[in-house]
Parts: structure tokens; C-alpha cells; sequence
């Protein structure tokens, strides 16, 4: 992953995203003109992305710089489509992409059935609250001890959009509702995170989701 940043300066996103791509291309210098040599990105078949949840500079730079974007629908679900739209309004074509190209993600949840994908789920509401209160990303608690904790109604508003744009149920119930996500986005790709609090379900939901989906 390549970072970018300027200290306590007013950030350059633009001049920032040109550097870190003469890395990728291999036409990085020195101030005084030395070639610089950065192994293994150079001259390597990357892809490069940015990463936005909202219509700011995220959005405006991929776009024009003609990269492809990945929005944040699992962070900031009521900012997507503002931010798709600022990042097509913006795009500009390059050596990378002639069209907009977009990555929307989701965090899902897939059982056998509704009600077990529910019962699976039960924990993300905790673990989103920990993180939107500032103690960050806490160790999964299991379904029962998520099912007997007791919410204030500040900690369920606190929550809610996450928790309502969780895609959670039966394969054919998740794979409906990322067709039309993907539809109403206009995607390209989804972008799919799981998170049970055993490893062993979190892959039965990739197997049941994938199996549906490219049985469609």
C-alpha cells in the first residue's frame, strides 16, 4: 500500500499522486535530476487505487488523474452515490482507464438461511460502536453475548446506518441485494468484507455467496 501525506503543510494530493506514480512508472528523480529506483513497484503491473468515502479530494483526484476509485459504502453508506457522482463528474481519461472505473464495498454476511446469517451478524453493531466511540476496532464478541447486551438508544442511533446497510441473509437474499447495489452505484466491481466471530463461518459465507452469485 502506498501512503501519502505532507506533515503539518496544507496537503498537494495532486503533486502527491503524481509522485507516487513516477515511482510505479519509474521516471522518478531527484531533485538535482538522479534517477531514483524504487524495487518492487517499478515497471510492476499495478493497478493503483484511491480510496474515498465522500465527495472530497479522495473522489476530484482519482478521478482526475483517470485512476480507478474504490468508495467506502461500509464506512459512509449515505455519502456513496455523492461521491460516484463527483468522482465521474471529475474523471479525465489516462494511460490507466479511458472510462470511470468504480469499486463499491459492502460488508456482508451469508448462512444458510436468513435467520442464521442474523444470528451471525449480531456482533458488528458492538464492534461498530467501539469503533465510532473512539476505542476502536474491539475483539468479536460472540452472537449470544452480542444478543444479552443492553443498548441505550444514543448507542443504537450511533449505529444505525451501518447496521441498516449491512447485507446480511441467505445467499439468494444477499446476492439480490448486491445486485442491486451494484446497479444503483453503477459499479464495476464489489468489494466484499466478511467479519463472524469464528473464522470457519466468515469462509462458509464467501463459499454460499460465491456459489450463488456466478450461478446466476
Amino acid at each position: 500500500m502506498l501512503g501519502i501525506g505532507n506533515g503539518d503543510k496544507a496537503p498537494d494530493y495532486g503533486s502527491q499522486i503524481d509522485a507516487i506514480m513516477s515511482f510505479v512508472r519509474g521516471t522518478a528523480r531527484r531533485s538535482e535530476g538522479e534517477r531514483l529506483h524504487v524495487l518492487p513497484a517499478e515497471g510492476a503491473d499495478l493497478d493503483v487505487w484511491i480510496l474515498g468515502s465522500s465527495a472530497g479530494v479522495s473522489a476530484q483526484e482519482a478521478g482526475g488523474h483517470g485512476l480507478p476509485f474504490a468508495v467506502a459504502y461500509h464506512v459512509m453508506p449515505h455519502a456513496v452515490l455523492e461521491a460516484i457522482d463527483a468522482y465521474r463528474i471529475a474523471f479525465r481519461p489516462s494511460d490507466a482507464l479511458s472510462r470511470p472505473h468504480i469499486a463499491v464495498s459492502a460488508d456482508v454476511v451469508v448462512g444458510p438461511d436468513d435467520d442464521t446469517a442474523r444470528e451471525l451478524a449480531a456482533p458488528y453493531a458492538e464492534w461498530v460502536l467501539g469503533i465510532r466511540s473512539g476505542r476502536g476496532a474491539l475483539p468479536y464478541v460472540t452472537p449470544a453475548e452480542a444478543r444479552a447486551r443492553n443498548w441505550t438508544d444514543e448507542e443504537r442511533a450511533t449505529v444505525a446506518d451501518r447496521v441498516a446497510t449491512q447485507f446480511v441473509g441467505s445467499p439468494a437474499t444477499v446476492a439480490g441485494q448486491l445486485e442491486k447495489l451494484a446497479r444503483v452505484t453503477g459499479a464495476d466491481e464489489l468489494v466484499i468484507t466478511t467479519i463472524t466471530t469464528n473464522h470457519a463461518d466468515r469462509m462458509r459465507s464467501f463459499e454460499l455467496l460465491a456459489k450463488e452469485w456466478y450461478g446466476r
